[in-house]
């Protein structure tokens, strides 16, 4: 047989007013733990909403996201600012290659022709002269111009009675510069000729022609590279006389090629 436990009234009544009591705290606590619930459940779909997984699929979305959207009119104006800086250099270029940096051909002239000695025997007729004879290049280019060696034949009767030579040389941007030269012309080689002896007697004109010949080669900055040759051809009138010895007058035509 069970033995049966007798509690006391006091222990019991205590006992019965605990639990009721938190029965009382639970239903007073009941309404505040589900508005708390429902709280945590309403923000658990915006703190998934701000993610980075999600941030980085919005940011990555297409065309439509504000970011690629910026990102595509940066790289359009980059390319913009590209193709006006090509456009205005070639626009650059092309002005220059018209105008300053455009290859021009050098001139050719006679500047100087004169007397420096003359020598004359009567019998058997021999006349020598020497001349002495400067011709300017004049260069047009924003480069320098270099010429190879000289060589100026002179004639009497289409005879060839005389040469000359000069050094190579350089002629500087846009300005000129004078190849002197010294040639003694022998005229005596023609002495023979009747008309000759008649010139020098009577004290009349003889007529003399050059021709000169220089190579020379145009460099515009590297951009623009021409090997040319020059020629000047020259008649003029020379008297000789027992009374004088001049050169009266000098006509020239250049070409260049």
């Amino acid at each position: 047989m069970t033995p049966t436990i007798f509690l006391p009234t006091t222990q019991i009544n205590q006992s019965i007013n605990a639990s009721t009591a938190q029965d009382h705290l639970l239903c007073f606590a009941a309404p505040s733990i589900m508005e708390k619930k429902k709280k945590e459940e309403q923000t658990k779909p915006l703190a998934a909403s701000f993610s980075p997984s999600v941030a980085e699929e919005a940011a990555t979305a297409g065309p439509d996201c504000p970011t690629t959207r910026r990102r595509g009119r940066r790289l359009l104006r980059c390319f913009l600012c590209f193709a006006t800086a090509v456009a205005v250099a070639g626009l650059v270029i092309l002005i220059l290659s018209l105008t300053l940096l455009r290859a021009k051909n050098p001139t050719l002239s006679m500047t100087s022709l004169s007397i420096a000695r003359i020598g004359v025997v009567v019998q058997p007729l021999s006349v020598n002269a020497t001349l002495d004879a400067g011709i300017a290049i004049r260069n047009p280019n924003m480069a320098s111009f270099l010429f190879g060696n000289s060589t100026t034949y002179f004639y009497y009767g289409g005879e060839r009675v005389g040469v000359a030579y000069a050094a190579a040389g350089r002629v500087r941007a846009r300005r000129s510069a004078t190849v002197a030269m010294r040639v003694d012309v022998l005229v005596d080689r023609v002495a023979t000729r009747l008309d000759l002896a008649v010139d020098f007697l009577a004290g009349a004109d003889l007529r003399l022609a050059s021709r000169t010949e220089i190579p020379g080669r145009i460099n515009v900055m590297g951009l623009y590279k021409r090997d040319v040759e020059m020629e000047l051809n020259c008649s003029m009138l020379m008297v000789i006389s027992l009374a004088r010895q001049e050169i009266r007058s000098t006509d020239c035509t250049a070409t260049v090629r």
